[in-house]
């Protein structure tokens, strides 16, 4: 990993070559952070910061990030939406030292020969996944190809709702720590919130449902949905498949209000096309290709935040390259709570 990864606890020592001077504290985003020249003409600055709350950040141009910071909050709440993925973004990627769940992954559809048959997909396709190696172009053809495969099986497995429903509550899954806050800091602003997943829209629903034990009128899933029989069995998928490197604002129409599938019919959910005409973005993700969920919207100002979750050591060049923010080794979202706190605040005149 970088030398110049500054870690969030006073007790490690920072590197003896940084003079202290070249340390300031912001209070206005609570981040401390370090800049210095790579030559001494000062041609050229990196900025990294870290938050004190655990994680490790790395932050590629802090000045950059700031002026976005700035300008969204000029316009204000009603010009900024929330698009987040859903596995290894909104849920933590390690449980209890174990790999957590994927909202694919947790299923057990009661079929053992089909539950066998979709492991060993993914122990073929997930290391093609995350290889870094691999052209986006190529991998999205092989990620296509493994979810049509899986779906398929599901179908030919005789899944039933009431499986997902077992699944989910013998699962190893679990929300990052500060996501109920965030939902609900981004509820209290009217700031919509698109979940984007390569996964099953209706095992989400229920992960909420167990996990959550809420609903919130202004958070919407965009992703593969089943059609299931009067019996509860699972007939068919609706619409274009989403994998983890197709997910875009061109799915839209696949969207569905959260607190209809939740049972709480208290309230309305704003249409979810109207997300159009909000033109900031805070954009939530743990691969580089999340970063196309924002591609069907013409936006003005998108503050991306990754999270690096695994092979930090080969990756960290290509994520701080590519996000605003990079959070690594399975931090919790209370850094995000802070910036969503700061987008949503209210500029004194």
């Amino acid at each position: 990993m970088s030398n110049y990864l500054l870690r969030s606890s006073f007790s490690i020592p920072l590197p003896r070559f940084i003079p202290l001077d070249h340390f300031r504290f912001r209070k206005q985003c609570r981040v401390w952070y370090r800049s210095y020249c790579k030559n001494r003409n000062n041609q050229v600055e990196i900025m990294e910061h870290v938050v004190f709350d655990g994680p490790e950040v790395m932050v590629g141009d802090l000045q950059l990030l700031q002026n976005k910071i700035s300008s969204v909050r000029l316009e204000g709440p009603s010009k900024l939406q929330v698009i987040a993925d859903f596995d290894g973004t909104l849920t933590r990627y390690w449980i209890d030292g174990q790999r957590g769940h994927s909202s694919h992954g947790l299923l057990q559809q009661g079929n053992p020969e089909y539950d066998l048959k979709r492991q060993e997909l993914y122990d073929h396709y997930h290391p093609l996944e995350i290889d870094p190696t691999i052209p986006l172009d190529e991998k999205a053809k092989l990620m296509e190809e493994w979810w049509e495969k899986t779906h398929g099986l599901l179908i030919e497995g005789g899944l039933t709702y009431g499986a997902i429903q077992s699944s989910v509550a013998k699962s190893r899954i679990a929300f990052r720590e500060g996501v109920t806050e965030l939902f609900e800091l981004l509820e209290k602003n009217d700031v919509p919130v698109l979940i984007f997943s390569a996964g099953l829209a209706d095992i989400i629903e229920e992960v909420l449902r167990q996990k959550l034990h809420r609903s919130f009128k202004n958070v919407n899933i965009v992703s593969n949905r089943m059609v299931f029989n009067e019996n509860g069995n699972l007939v068919s998928f609706k619409g274009k498949t989403i994998h983890v490197l197709n997910k875009n604002e061109h799915a839209i129409d696949m969207a569905g209000p959260l607190h209809d599938q939740l049972g709480d019919d208290n309230g309305s959910t704003a249409d979810v096309s109207s997300v159009k005409s909000r033109t900031n973005v805070l954009l939530l993700g743990d691969h580089i290709g999340d970063l196309g969920m924002s591609d069907g919207l013409n936006y003005n100002t998108r503050i991306s935040v990754g999270f690096l979750n695994d092979n930090i050591e080969s990756s960290s060049d290509s994520y701080r390259n590519a996000f605003d923010v990079v959070y690594m080794n399975d931090a919790s979202m209370w850094g995000v709570v802070k910036l969503a706190s700061q987008l949503c605040s209210i500029v004194a005149d």
